[in-house]
């Protein structure tokens, strides 16, 4: 997409305004800037700042790339590449070669049998060093044109549907847009301000946490457990997920590549808040009890410190019933949140980045700021959420028991992997001059959240997952016999290239290549379901 022509505003007014310059409000103004759009991007608070969502996975950098090459914004496309994020972001990142999963059962010692890896193929993803990152994007957007007032709160918020917006600052300053996008967070304002908040949320999972950074965390493949494993990629080159009944544990190092600058590891546990509590004590001294449960993953813990206060919170899930309106949208975390497991918010970032940036620049262009024009971004957003806790619910039921989990995990790689090549192959097509039609393809899908021609049999087996696990928490069903039935459903799903071994107990730590990567796709054009074979025809990478 190139800049066109856009009306010009009147005199002090913004086209779109932004509340929120993260990640997620800072890539978006940058793109609309770049896009000749008159944008204003404003933050209560100030950079440089502590967040969590720090970890990438293929899906997030395809999406980066389509953002960067279809809006002409060559600097986003750094969340693709580990070391375009050192050398031009911030050499503090880390680099994640795999996502990789330690099953522990309290009071007994780990099986090494009891290991989950998935490797990602080709260049590693990064672990982000937020603070450094968001403030980047932040002035990236500024270089191309937005005007970012930073310390600058909304007390309120006036929306005409034919006009406009205006917004107060808490320093009496009006301003007014055409459009207001809000990327707050949990406190939209905009949420409050329309009581878009479900309450109680719909979201199934449960889940509270408590995180920050750390030194002096021990690798865990110099722990006595890790010495017992023999999975293909050092665990200490990825993110690494302790899982135990009721909850699991983050560990993300920025130190573990060559070159290293930063001696920090992001550090957080996520408990089911209804069988932990929130206790009367501090976040060090529960972490400290969580550990002496855990010796063998306090091993890791034994010289480390924080270097930065604990977060604490209380149930992290919410949802929006509706996350549009006349001249408004949600997005990202101000629209909803469910867990940092499978690190799918920044994922979800650049989704709805990339599908709310067209329709802004076309809206500006065309002067039409009707709500329907931005309707599929509602059912984007709700549909990414109800996937993501689908599948969190799922986890969280299935680590009471090892079988169970070594199936459901599956489930997550084919939610992963049969979301990634439609997209990948869109982004090919697009370099090859087939134009922004590739990507509305992408959007013709009966499932938003898991696009076609595959999404319709994913969600099926998602939602077979879900039940299965409704009925194990519910006592219905025992955990050992809803394993079995996961196995035999994986088995039958049709749509899962064989050459990965989704459907194999066994393979549970499987090497990753590029062999592996030509036997998939061979598959897919010569022995998957006739409705799934055009996802793998012609280019993909």
């Amino acid at each position: 997409m190139t800049s066109e022509t856009v009306p010009k505003a009147s005199s002090g007014e913004y086209d779109v305004a932004i509340l929120g310059a993260g990640i997620a409000g800072s890539m978006l103004g940058a793109v609309l800037a770049r896009q000749g759009l008159r944008v204003l991007l404003l933050d209560a608070g100030l950079h440089p700042r502590f967040a969590i969502g720090e970890s990438t996975i293929p899906y997030t950098s395809t999406v980066a790339q389509i953002i960067a090459e279809r809006y002409d914004v060559p600097e986003i496309a750094a969340l693709s590449s580990f070391e375009a994020i050192r050398s031009q972001v911030s050499p503090m990142c880390g680099k994640k070669r795999n996502f990789g999963f330690v099953y522990h059962e309290e009071g007994k010692q780990q099986d090494p049998a009891q290991v989950n890896q998935e490797v990602i193929p080709g260049q590693p993803e990064i672990h982000l060093y937020r603070q450094d990152v968001d403030a980047y994007f932040f002035y990236v957007a500024v270089r191309y044109g937005a005007e970012g007032r930073m310390a600058t709160r909304i007390t309120d918020i006036d929306i005409d549907p034919d006009r406009g917006v205006t917004l107060l600052a808490d320093g009496g300053e009006k301003f007014q847009a055409k459009y207001l996008v809000d990327g707050s967070g949990f406190r939209s304002p905009v949420a409050q301000k329309m009581n878009l908040r479900d309450s109680p949320t719909r979201a199934r999972h449960h889940c509270r946490a408590m995180f920050t950074h750390m030194v002096g965390v021990t690798r865990f493949d110099d722990s006595t457990a890790g010495k017992k494993q023999h999975q293909p990629v050092p665990w200490h080159e990825g993110t690494l997920h302790h899982v135990f009944k009721g909850g699991w544990l983050w560990v993300i190092p920025f130190d573990n590549h060559e070159g290293a600058l930063s001696p920090l590891c992001s550090v957080g546990l996520q408990l089911d808040e209804r069988m932990f509590p929130k206790p009367d004590c501090t976040p060090q001294q529960e972490f400290d009890d969580f550990l002496r449960r855990y010796p063998e993953i306090a091993e890791q813990f034994r010289d480390a410190r924080t270097v930065r206060p604990w977060v604490s919170t209380g149930r992290l899930q919410y949802s929006a019933s509706n996350t549009i309106g006349d001249r408004y949208c949600l997005t990202s975390h101000a629209a909803g949140f469910i867990d940092a497991l499978y690190s799918r918010g920044l994922t979800n970032t650049v989704d709805i980045v990339n599908a709310l940036s067209g329709r802004l620049i076309a809206a500006a262009r065309e002067d039409d700021w009707s709500t329907e024009r931005f309707r599929y971004i509602d059912r984007l957003q709700q549909g990414l959420f109800d996937v993501h806790d689908d599948m969190v619910y799922s986890s969280y039921v299935a680590f009471r028991n090892y079988d169970l989990w070594n199936a459901v995990i599956r489930v997550w790689k084919a939610t992963s992997f049969m979301t990634w090549v439609p997209t990948q192959k869109a982004l090919t097509e697009f370099r090859l001059g087939h134009g922004e039609g590739v990507f509305d393809a992408l959007e013709r899908s009966a499932t938003p959240g898991l696009p076609g021609p595959a999404g319709p049999d994913v969600a099926a087996l998602l939602e077979f997952t879900r039940n299965t696990c409704i009925a194990v928490d519910a006592g219905d069903k025992p955990a050992d016999v809803a394993a079995a039935e996961m196995w035999a459903r994986l088995r039958a799903t049709q749509c899962l290239p064989e050459p990965l071994g989704l459907a194999n107990p066994a393979n549970k730590t499987p090497e990753s290549n590029p062999e592996l990567v030509k036997k998939v796709i061979a598959w897919g054009q010569q022995e998957a379901p006739e409705h799934i074979r055009p996802m793998f025809a012609g280019h993909i990478v």
